[in-house]
């Protein structure tokens, strides 16, 4: 059975507070590094899938994004798949 590799990317919404790229926002100007702004902070999660197609991966890491991996009320996610040779 082939195996893909997924890499989530999950993001704040438009109009979620990010505090911690606030901070960083804030942060960055006082270490010299001027000409950075909008910092948004997210989280990654990687993982591997055994499945018979790279749709039936997608749609499995999908669903682990809604039921658990990403909260859909202020996150967005984003996953990529590659299958391991």
């Amino acid at each position: 059975m082939p195996r893909f590799t997924a890499t989530v990317d999950i993001t704040h919404l438009p109009g979620i507070l990010d505090p911690q790229g606030a901070t960083i926002d804030r942060a960055l100007p006082a270490l010299g590094y001027t000409n950075v702004s909008q910092v948004k902070v997210g989280k990654t999660v990687r993982l591997v899938v055994d499945a018979e197609t790279e749709a039936a991966a997608r749609a499995q890491v999908d669903e682990m994004c809604h039921r658990l991996l990403a909260n859909p009320v202020i996150e967005a996610f984003e996953i990529s798949l590659s299958e391991q040779s």
